[in-house]
């Protein structure tokens, strides 16, 4: 097995090791974390959810004779009863069955005695709602994610061996750049040159490293070349290509994107940005391999740039229609980086880091104000989102040569949104009812170097540990 099969192994099942590493328990179906209530160690203490914070209270090991301990190995969880709506609690560490767990390959915990699993009562998402056991039934709030453990990814991991490691796997991921696995020696992009049309894979210098450029630079000499398809680099086929294709067909005002406007280094050497400019737009339908549809959770990144943008509709990267139109409130859940700016909210004059939910760009807060706001003009820029699908999101951005992620809103998501109806699409470069006949929502300017799409609700230890990784990417 790869290094890179086993984090994606990791992060979805587990086996009895001698002991394993110490994490957070995170709840798939609100993205909060498994908490001892009023971080004590009591023995009766009853577990809840609550915001993940990486303290004792919410650290969480599973031992090889089945325990679930937590408070540095010192309680276990403990059972207390066999019933439905049993409460479940800490105690001290006995070795009865009542305190023995089995994880599930679904992500559910469930109770060795009763075979009942962990369960966020009544599904509900709010801080502080109690965890219980009820009848295993493969619900979102009987599922959990491992993530921001104490021990961190290997030497040289990517950001989508990051994510893995944290419980929240790529789905898709795409660059025009460089790997975003440390495993991955696949192809990045292909190339189309003018002069007879021929097309060209784009590849890397060597596992998980930065592109090939001089592949495209030989290919393209003496002509002009377009970008026709960004491959996915997570194995699941979820490949970009531009709207307009015989992939894509149906899209009349979209072309793809010149392959040489800009060049750049990428840890030393020579890449290719994507570099869009109104009429250019790429897309796939990944409902059926990976990208989350309705109210799953799942969360995204995209290194870009402050210096190409505009105001046009609508410079997206994420979730969005399969239909490719503007099918109601929350059908899309994508990363918006422009100056458009709808419902107020944001200092300055961008751009900005916002969510494009369908029928609204949202920059977070009461929308008429977000202090919290602000532009990123920078020429290398990260850009994060987050939703959880049913009454949360979050948005961030940094410098993505240097500096931690800011946190631009982390709160409820705006009425008439809840749940989320997405429909696992993704889209780059244009709003979600690209190509319409007068190329409104395909009149967007932004620069996509590299990004991924996630199933699950990343931690923010995850999402810290992949702007840490960017930063040291070498983006000059």
């Amino acid at each position: 097995m790869t290094a890179l099969a086993t984090l994606l192994a990791t992060a979805l099942t587990w086996t009895a090791p001698a002991s394993a590493a110490a994490s957070t328990l995170i709840s798939v179906a609100s993205g909060r974390c498994l908490d001892v209530s009023n971080n004590s160690s009591a023995p009766g203490a009853p577990l809840q959810i609550w915001d993940c914070h990486g303290q004792a209270n919410q650290t969480f090991e599973f031992t090889s004779a089945g325990e679930l301990r937590t408070f540095a190995g010192t309680r276990c969880v403990d059972a207390n009863g066999t019933t439905n709506n049993t409460r479940v609690v800490i105690n001290n560490c006995g070795g009865q069955n009542n305190q023995k767990w089995r994880r599930n390959s679904d992500g559910s915990i469930a109770s060795v005695p009763s075979g009942l699993c962990l369960d966020v009562n009544g599904a509900a998402t709010a801080n502080g709602t109690p965890v219980i056991l009820w009848t295993c039934n493969g619900q979102n709030n009987q599922k959990w994610t491992t993530g921001g453990g104490s021990t961190p990814p290997p030497s040289g991991s990517r950001p989508c061996d990051i994510y893995a490691s944290g419980g929240t796997p790529c789905v898709a991921a795409h660059s025009t750049t460089r790997a975003l696995y440390a495993g991955y020696n696949g192809n990045l992009y292909q190339v189309r040159r003018s002069s007879d049309n021929t097309t060209r894979d784009i590849g890397l210098l060597s596992a998980g490293g930065s592109a090939n450029a001089g592949t495209q630079d030989s290919f393209c000499a003496g002509t002009t070349c377009v970008i026709t398809v960004v491959y996915d680099q997570s194995g699941r086929g979820n490949d970009l290509w531009y709207q307009g294709s015989s992939v894509v067909p149906g899209s009349p005002q979209s072309r793809p994107a010149t392959a040489t406007t800009e060049s750049l280094t990428v840890g030393g050497n020579k890449a290719y940005s994507l570099y869009i400019n109104p009429g250019n737009s790429y897309w796939r339908d990944g409902h059926l391999t990976g990208v989350p549809t309705g109210a799953a959770p799942e969360g995204m990144y995209m290194v870009t740039s402050g210096t190409h943008v505009n105001s046009g509709c609508c410079f997206d990267y994420g979730n969005s229609e399969t239909t490719r139109k503007a099918d109601a409130a929350g059908a899309m859940d994508a990363i918006n980086f422009s100056k458009q700016c709808w419902f107020g909210g944001c200092s300055g004059t961008g751009p900005w880091v916002q969510a494009d939910l369908e029928w609204g760009l949202f920059s977070g807060g009461s929308q008429s104000w977000n202090q919290n706001q602000r532009a990123f003009p920078g020429k290398f820029v990260t850009a994060t989102l987050k939703n959880n699908g049913t009454t949360r999101f979050a948005i961030k951005g940094s410098d993505a040569q240097s500096g931690s992620l800011y946190t631009l809103y982390d709160g409820a998501l705006p009425p008439g949104y809840n749940p989320m109806k997405k429909q696992g699409a993704i889209i780059l470069g244009s709003g979600g009812d690209c190509c319409k006949p007068d190329g409104g929502a395909n009149l967007s300017a932004g620069t996509f170097y590299e990004g991924a799409m996630v199933a699950g609700y990343p931690s923010d230890a995850t999402e810290n540990a992949v702007q840490a990784e960017i930063t040291s990417a070498g983006y000059r």
